[in-house]
């Protein structure tokens, strides 16, 4: 069976990377419909088209706004049914058996071949988990790390926004302003957040939130 008139994002702030990747796959994918995005916030903005049924993601660790695994464990918890690829210059078991737990269904190092990331995408458009060869998953423990994801896939889509605003610094009036809201209820979404991540204010917040970047995790 031939895989057509998919609709697939390309999330990863290297425009040229972007490029290289929708040009080098056209080929591999015909009739698909191309989407980008360079920060978690842009992804977040292509999402929200709603009549467009996505069909996978291609995801960057860490563009802007991703804070590591945190947009990953996002998509997962708010867009079960859309299939999220991991894309990294990361190839470390500790980087792959992470983004794995956390829902990924695959993992594709930067530095395969477009050859073995076309056999990757159609692995995985097929309902298969696809990881380079000779991987050997490390079984993530429930650590500190791990306990914060949980708590991060509560938090609804628009609270979590706001905590990736609270981590750019931005003040209540000016995250209510982009939103369109008054003050107010950013302090009812800040509320909950503390809440769910069992936190007191912004600045813990925005710790936790830290938490799921990369090079601050070790399971080894």
């Amino acid at each position: 069976m031939k895989l057509e008139n998919l609709n697939i994002i390309i999330a990863d702030d290297h425009p040229l990377f972007r490029n290289a990747l929708r040009l080098a796959l056209s080929n591999a994918f015909e009739k698909t419909q191309w989407f980008e995005a360079d920060s978690a916030e842009a992804l977040q903005g292509v999402l929200d088209q709603k009549e467009t049924p996505f069909d996978l993601i291609l995801l960057d660790l860490q563009m802007p706004g991703s804070h590591g695994y945190s947009t990953l464990i996002h998509l997962r918890t708010h867009y079960p049914d859309i299939p999220v690829v991991v894309i990294s210059a990361h190839e470390d078991i500790n980087t792959i058996s992470r983004a794995i737990h956390y829902g990924s269904s695959g993992f594709i190092p930067k530095s395969a071949s477009m050859e073995v990331l076309a056999e990757a995408l159609n692995a995985v458009l097929y309902g298969d988990i696809w990881l380079p060869k000779g991987t050997q998953i490390v079984p993530i423990s429930d650590d500190p790390t791990d306990k914060m994801a949980n708590r991060l896939s509560d938090l609804t889509p628009q609270q979590y926004r706001v905590l990736q605003m609270f981590a750019e610094g931005l003040l209540n009036k000016q995250i209510a302003y982009d939103f369109g809201v008054s003050e107010a209820t950013i302090k009812a979404h800040a509320t909950a957040i503390f809440r769910k991540l069992g936190v007191r204010n912004r600045t813990q917040a925005v710790i936790a939130l830290q938490q799921l970047e990369m090079d601050r995790i070790d399971i080894s």
